[in-house]
């Protein structure tokens, strides 16, 4: 089943209630999540070799458990639940989205509202539009860009590793910290 069948059969008034049982507080930006399954209703789907996968999963840091969407490629054939294999989504078009199948463990799992809930919530994680959304996803790669094109000794000195910033926040390696 394709994420786009779902939206086509679904009404605001019931995701809407779902999502705000989901993620109460985001009741605030209610508008803006109604305004992106609007637009996803009117958009086309584009072919996608990824399957989205909506599904419990634990908080490294908390051990809190929250639900994760992600996608996997359908062609990789080691893909056995790993998270080496998991996709972030959060810059994908929205018409990706449209047309990527849906996981059947996730749509045994969680209904069509929670699925569109779980989705319209990773979709907007960096905006309300696909402009805002490709706006950070731009200024990411320019930093990334900077970062890959930085001597070693710059490196040493503008940059900081995992180490020092979990001593920095009084993180250490212990699971129950």
């Amino acid at each position: 089943m394709k994420f786009a069948e779902i939206i086509k059969r679904n009404l605001w008034p019931g995701i809407e209630q779902v999502f705000l049982q989901l993620y109460p507080k985001e009741k605030k930006n209610i508008s803006g999540y109604e305004m992106v399954f609007n637009d996803l209703k009117l958009l086309s789907p584009t072919n996608s070799d990824i399957t989205l996968v909506v599904d419990w999963a634990k908080d490294d840091f908390d051990q809190e458990d929250y639900v994760d969407v992600s996608g996997y490629e359908n062609h990789d054939q080691d893909y056995q639940d790993d998270e080496n294999h998991s996709l972030a989504l959060e810059f994908t078009s929205w018409d990706q989205w449209l047309g990527m199948d849906i996981d059947e463990k996730s749509i045994k799992d969680f209904s069509e509202s929670e699925l569109i809930s779980h989705c319209l919530f990773e979709m907007t994680f960096y905006g309300f539009n696909q402009e805002e959304i490709q706006k950070e996803a731009d200024e990411l790669e320019k930093i990334a860009n900077e970062i890959d094109h930085m001597t070693e000794e710059e490196k040493k000195t503008k940059l900081k590793s995992w180490e020092d910033v979990k001593k920095e926040l009084g993180l250490n390696d212990e699971p129950d910290e």
